[in-house]
């Protein structure tokens, strides 16, 4: 199934994201995570895409085709154009398809200092034409509700976007964020534009002061004055913050749904007892 029928039911999507265990972690490892998620029954699981080479490229797809094989889950697997050139994406996509997934997220990705870039796709719309003219994988993006760290403004950010979506992005996953306003005032920009495809609002639960100051730190995303105080109240105390975290993510999800969203898109850091929380707490939202 390609993702974006999923969103012609009308119900709000849910889905998750793993990634690949460390290298010096077996990848039967990701069982743990993938038995605890099963549970909650999202309609897709993704599965990140390393930027450390080939091995930890071809993790991604073995994983994908775990979830999509022995959990019957459809699946979606990353693939970034900074660590793969035309040859390397021709041989992944092949793979997949040989393994039965048949979605990807189109990525240029983050530049690892340690490993030079590949050059045959210098952005992510330019993955995404390629991927829609070569093969028939559903295809999905990425998008950023508080605009991307390298975008000169929204409206840049916006129109980049759109070029993203014109290329053959059929569904868009966001980066995460914290105050849903943002989120919605990036809705109504997007549809101004003209971009109608699905769009999945992304949701990190904060579980750790310096977790989240990390990712913060990478993606850009501001912190409202409701999770600052969480954060001065209880960031010196783990198990608090952890409860008061995901009490936090619960809330930005009910109301996001409330909204209307397309689907919420759950960064579970591999962590299936947070994310079974989340999903239970909010079963009878989901099934509305």
């Amino acid at each position: 199934m390609k993702l974006h029928e999923l969103f012609q039911t009308g119900k709000t999507v849910f889905s998750c994201e793993v990634f690949p265990p460390k290298k010096t972690s077996p990848v039967d490892s990701i069982y743990k995570t993938l038995d605890g998620l099963k549970d909650i029954q999202p309609d897709f699981i993704s599965v990140t895409f390393g930027a450390g080479g080939s091995q930890v490229n071809q993790t991604t797809r073995e994983i994908a085709a775990i979830i999509q094989n022995q959990y019957h889950i459809p699946a979606m697997a990353h693939l970034t154009c900074v660590a793969a050139g035309r040859e390397e994406v021709d041989g992944l996509l092949a793979g997949l398809k040989a393994d039965g997934v048949e979605n990807v997220l189109a990525l240029r990705g983050d530049v690892n200092p340690s490993v030079p870039p590949k050059t045959d796709f210098l952005h992510a719309n330019e993955l995404v034409s390629y991927i829609r003219s070569t093969s028939d994988f559903g295809v999905s993006a990425a998008c950023y509700p508080e605009g991307h760290l390298e975008s000169p403004d929204l409206v840049s950010d916006i129109r980049y976007l759109k070029a993203k979506v014109d290329a053959g992005a059929q569904h868009l996953v966001s980066q995460l964020f914290f105050d849903n306003e943002d989120f919605f005032r990036f809705l109504e920009r997007c549809r101004i534009a003209g971009i109608t495809v699905p769009i999945e609002a992304g949701i990190m639960p904060v579980l750790s002061a310096s977790s989240i100051q990390r990712m913060v730190s990478l993606c850009g995303a501001s912190l409202p004055r409701k999770l600052t105080r969480l954060l001065g109240r209880y960031g010196d105390h783990p198990q608090a913050l952890r409860e008061a975290g995901i009490a936090y993510a619960i809330d930005q999800i009910s109301d996001l749904i409330a909204g209307g969203v397309d689907g919420i898109h759950l960064y579970t850091m591999n962590n299936p007892d947070v994310a079974r929380q989340i999903a239970g707490s909010l079963s009878s939202i989901r099934s509305l």
